[in-house]
């Protein structure tokens, strides 16, 4: 049962984790440690923020869109 969970919430989840690692470049699974962890100690506030930046990214991917490259088929 947790199995199947963990692998629905990896296929459809927002993505924050994996996007902020590529971009500080640790491993993705100390920073989903670390929310988790941090949830906890701050009561729930950094899964508002956890939200508040996967709303943040959709908008940003919405807005501005990757250009596609010439050699694309």
């Amino acid at each position: 049962m947790t199995e199947h969970l963990r692998k629905y919430l990896a296929r459809h989840g927002f993505g924050v984790c994996k996007r902020l690692t590529a971009r500080m470049a640790i491993r993705t699974n100390s920073m989903r440690v670390f929310m988790i962890y941090s949830a906890f100690f701050t009561l729930g506030a950094s899964f508002v923020l956890y939200l508040a930046l996967a709303f943040g990214l959709k908008v940003k991917d919405l807005v501005f869109r990757r250009r596609e490259s010439a050699f694309d088929f």
